[in-house]
């Protein structure tokens, strides 16, 4: 059984001990991720802390140069990486599983290549010159999900090394092998110490969060946890962008056709088996059309495939753990004897040991029903039905979350009024789930502060130095 490695200060470092990481669809053994001692853990950080001073210095063109090699060498192993990553989470090879991924993680490479953040000038006048420079922070932590390890370490690590910081990134440890293979891939094209990688369990990232040598936290994951880490990184006053839970909610008016828009609808709420936090995760559909989109959706999701990542016909893949697929069982279950209707809920699909849990979708689902409240993360819809619009949008407006939400429309100037009033912090119209390397893209409420990608996601890696002359 491979063991691997992390990387510290330019160089590769097994672990006294290890851990299994094993396949959500069969159960075996992946591979074993090295679990940190406490003194290599601080050798990672001092090692980023090190690092950070010369690295800072590097002229843009030396940073903008790094992260075009690393995005060439991201694409050298690619297919490697999409392998190892449907192996250890699930997702199939396919589609939007890890093939799409990987190459993800590349495009974001080269588009943060070109990303600058220029000096502003303020005043140049007889009475002097005022401008305002962007300053690279210091040790990055990055702490990654288990749901897109690869695409999200990417969305950490490039725009911290090209605003001139240093990084130690600790993955989840139900999904650390492929990003234990990503720093090994990409961090040559990096002075020592730019780029340090620790696995271990749960324990270990308070540790990263609240040491007093990082200076920013990047934490994508559950709102309970990112509340953990907000108060682990309060006694030092660490800069933090958190990107949590959502709740997302779709609202579909009367005016469209449902066979136009079941595809979009169904890989909106099905993307990574349901497994990412901007999927849609609540359907309000009119009363004119909810039968007929009911029908559309069942007839669609029946026909998509469900197995192992590895097998290239799977179109979906299992959920990660067993104590997930165990508790989509009981909010069905109790949405099921609250009323709702189960309109779809297939077989498990190929591979019992594995957690193969059926795409199922809900009908007559309402607020109050866990399954409409609660994230459910996994493949599960609950469809509700509205009759006032007004009404709709309210409901949609009271969860605590506010990540993303969407409105399907066939008038763009009813839709565009509609998507204004949802409270989050992307809408998206006739889609649901886009992110782009140029947009910045965050939550409000308990979804997360700050925002990634583009410019001013790579403004949230850097201070403000203000200069009068």
């Amino acid at each position: 059984m491979s063991k691997f490695q992390m990387f510290i200060d330019g160089e590769g470092i097994s672990g006294r001990e290890h851990f299994a990481v094993v396949s959500p669809a069969n159960g075996e053994t992946v591979g074993m991720a090295p679990a940190a001692t406490r003194e290599q853990f601080e050798a990672a950080v001092y090692a980023a802390h090190k690092a950070f001073g010369s690295w800072r210095s590097t002229s843009d063109e030396v940073r903008r140069d790094a992260c075009q090699r690393i995005a060439n060498r991201i694409n050298a192993c690619a297919e490697e990486l999409a392998q190892l990553l449907t192996r250890e989470q699930g997702k199939p090879l396919n589609g939007l599983g890890s093939r799409f991924e990987v190459s993800g993680a590349e495009a974001w490479a080269r588009h943060t290549a070109t990303l600058e953040l220029r000096p502003e000038t303020v005043q140049n006048d007889s009475q002097g010159r005022i401008e305002i420079h962007r300053q690279p922070l210091g040790v990055v932590a990055s702490v990654t999900p288990w749901n897109w390890p690869i695409l999200i370490a990417a969305w950490h690590l490039l725009p911290a090394i090209r605003a001139g910081n240093t990084v130690v990134i600790k993955p989840s440890p139900l999904t650390p092998l492929s990003t234990l293979r990503l720093v090994q891939a990409i961090a040559p094209e990096l002075p020592a110490g730019v780029i340090n990688s620790v696995t271990g369990h749960d324990e270990l990232a308070p540790l990263l969060t609240a040491h007093p040598d990082v200076a920013k936290v990047m934490f994508t994951g559950s709102t309970p946890t990112g509340s953990k880490v907000m108060m682990a990184g309060a006694a030092t006053i660490k800069r933090m962008t958190l990107e949590l839970g959502g709740n997302d909610a779709g609202i579909v008016l009367p005016d469209v056709d449902p066979r136009a828009i079941v595809e979009r609808l169904f890989w909106s709420s099905f993307i990574n088996s349901g497994q990412t936090c901007a999927a849609l995760k609540r359907l309000y559909v009119a009363e004119p059309i909810y039968e007929p989109l009911c029908r559309a959706l069942t007839e669609y999701a029946a026909q998509v495939r469900l197995g192992d990542g590895l097998d290239e016909r799977t179109q979906l893949g299992p959920v990660k753990t067993r104590s997930q697929m165990l508790r989509l069982e009981e909010m069905v279950e109790a949405a099921s004897a609250g009323g709702a209707r189960v309109l779809l809920r297939g077989s498990r699909g190929s591979g019992n040991a594995g957690n193969f849990y059926p795409v199922t979708l809900l009908a007559e689902a309402r607020s109050g029903m866990r399954i409409v409240d609660e994230e459910q993360f996994g493949p599960v819809l609950p469809i509700i039905l509205f009759r006032d619009v007004d009404e709709a949008v309210e409901q949609a407006n009271a969860s605590p979350y506010g990540l993303g939400g969407s409105v399907w429309s066939g008038s763009e100037a009813r839709a565009w009024e509609l998507a204004s009033r949802l409270e989050c912090g992307t809408v998206w119209v006739n889609r649901h789930g886009d992110v782009r390397p140029d947009v910045p893209f965050g939550g409000i409420k308990s979804s997360g502060i700050g925002v990634s990608f583009g410019r001013h996601g790579l403004e949230e890696y850097t201070s403000i130095r203000v200069l009068y002359r």
